[in-house]
């Protein structure tokens, strides 16, 4: 429910700013349609399977749930790298140079990323690597145990997280690292605080908004990565199913944070939901008032 309410006021207010959006800002919706992608075609199906207490639907489900669990993970993982990269640039990048990030260099590096993370998620369906079920039975994923059992199943799950996970938390750290020593040095040349630039103080706050969205992410992820590679080298049976259920629902959990870091951060963020909870207000006043028999509208809800 939070992932689905805070993603979808993402994106209404970026329709809703649409002619004002700036390049990077695409990235953050390209985020947000990751998050609710995954929230929609993953949470219902994995809910039902709790009540039921067995997965629901056999192989085929379990397949689809697996494949929508990568593409959507690794676009995220991969749009935050894309996000953490044009921050540097533009952080380390004269005025006139960081305006050569168009919107269509955006476009074309969402697109990248899309195809990327679409081909990493059907290379299991084509053999190399493998979709199974999660040690718990109620959720899938990419069959971590086959590490063991298979040199396929070896070479794709040693690639992944080389390319998918490694290399991308490497870059986004690495990014925000020369970014941090970057800003300290440009306010250690600054010794009077009120006479930091505006722009200066926006492009802190922005820095740091992606730093955590970055941190949020990674953080969630990380049980989860360890509870996996504990899995790969020992017995399924070595761990208990709650061990591994608690870090593969703290993983998805990640998909609700960003609203709530967006609506601290970006005061254009809180105006619009603001306007949305007045909007959203108006219309349950309208039609809960009372005076049905000067409402017809009133009347006929109520009817």
């Amino acid at each position: 429910i939070l992932t689905i309410l805070g993603n979808s006021a993402v994106l209404a207010t970026a329709v809703k700013r649409s002619s004002l959006l700036k390049s990077p800002e695409l990235l953050t919706v390209n985020l947000a349609v990751a998050d609710l992608g995954m929230a929609i075609s993953m949470y219902p199906l994995a809910i039902a399977s709790a009540w039921n207490h067995a997965w629901l639907g056999g192989d085929a489900s379990c397949i689809y749930y697996a494949l929508m669990g990568f593409l959507f993970g690794v676009c995220s993982m991969m749009t935050l790298c894309a996000m953490a990269v044009i921050r540097f640039l533009v952080t380390n990048s004269s005025k006139s140079n960081s305006n050569k990030i168009t919107k269509n260099t955006v476009f074309i590096l969402i697109v990248f990323i899309w195809l990327y993370s679409l081909l990493w998620a059907i290379l299991p369906l084509v053999g190399w690597g493998y979709y199974g079920p999660e040690p718990f039975g109620i959720s899938c994923t990419i069959a971590w145990s086959q590490f063991q059992n298979s040199s396929n199943g070896f070479s794709f799950i040693l690639s992944m997280f080389l390319l998918c996970t490694v290399l991308p938390a490497l870059t986004i750290i690495a990014c925000y690292l020369g970014i941090a020593w970057k800003v300290h040095k440009a306010y250690q040349e600054i010794q009077n605080v009120d006479r930091i630039p505006n722009a200066a103080k926006l492009e802190k706050k922005l820095t740091l908004m992606a730093v955590l969205i970055s941190v949020g992410f990674l953080s969630s992820w990380t049980p989860y990565a360890a509870a996996s590679f504990w899995s790969m080298f020992n017995s399924g049976d070595s761990l208990q199913p709650i061990v591994t259920l608690l870090p593969c629902l703290f993983a998805k959990s990640s998909t609700a944070y960003n609203p709530f870091i967006y609506y601290i951060f970006s005061k254009t963020f809180r105006c619009e939901i603001k306007k949305l909870q007045c909007c959203c207000g108006w219309r349950v006043h309208y039609f809960s008032t009372d005076n049905s028999a000067e409402n017809p509208v009133s009347m006929m809800w109520s009817g």
